[in-house]
């Protein structure tokens, strides 16, 4: 399985948990908009590497990685924030960070990757 694709299926996991933990937190009463908030950003980050795997070019494809590394950062502060308050217990607030931890390291090393294989293109001409 190559990292691209071992990526999306780790988002769609990811985003899959977090579903879970929205519908089970609305029933607790939790604030509407926390709620909607951990699940539109961290929902977004397995969105962007979708979009990125159909991009037109390498600009586009860097450019959706960026936002999904960007929304994973979020993500992470939301489900922090929901731990701390005491809405989702360690076990899952585990399970989140790990998963979320995994994908961040993936989408690092592509960015990383494409930077490096864009300087030295550069430094060809």
């Amino acid at each position: 399985m190559d990292n691209r694709n071992n990526l999306y299926q780790k988002a769609l996991e990811f985003s899959k948990e977090l579903v879970i933990v929205y519908r089970e937190l609305s029933k607790n009463g939790i604030e509407k908009e926390l709620l909607n908030q951990v699940l539109r950003s961290g929902t977004s980050i397995g969105v962007n590497i979708a979009e990125a795997q159909g991009s037109n070019s390498e600009n586009d494809y860097l450019s959706k990685i960026h936002i999904a590394f960007n929304e994973a950062l979020e993500t992470r502060f939301w489900i922090e924030l929901l731990f701390k308050t005491g809405d989702i217990n360690s076990e899952k607030y585990n399970l989140l960070e790990s998963l979320l931890t995994e994908i961040q390291k993936i989408l690092y090393s592509m960015i990383k990757g494409i930077n490096i294989k864009k300087e030295k293109q550069i430094l060809k001409k």
